[in-house]
C-alpha cells in the first residue's frame, strides 16, 4: 500500500491493485480495479494519475 510521506515529498510506493489506462474517445484517463475491472475515477486533466501503474493495450 502507498503512504503519505512528510509534506513536500510526495508519496511513498505504488497503488496496490488499481491501473489506469487512456480513454481513446475522450483523450483522458480512467482509473480501475486491477482484479475486478471496476472503473474507479476519471480524471479532469489530461495528464495521467500519479503512483497508478498504466495498463498493458490489448489489441
Amino acid at each position: 500500500m502507498s503512504k503519505n510521506a512528510a509534506p513536500g515529498h510526495g508519496r511513498l510506493g505504488p497503488i496496490k491493485n488499481r491501473i489506469q489506462s487512456l480513454n481513446p474517445r475522450t483523450k483522458r484517463y480512467t482509473k480501475a480495479n486491477a482484479t475486478t475491472g471496476k472503473f474507479l475515477d476519471g480524471k479532469a486533466d489530461k495528464q495521467p494519475f500519479k503512483s497508478v501503474r498504466k495498463a498493458k493495450i490489448r489489441k
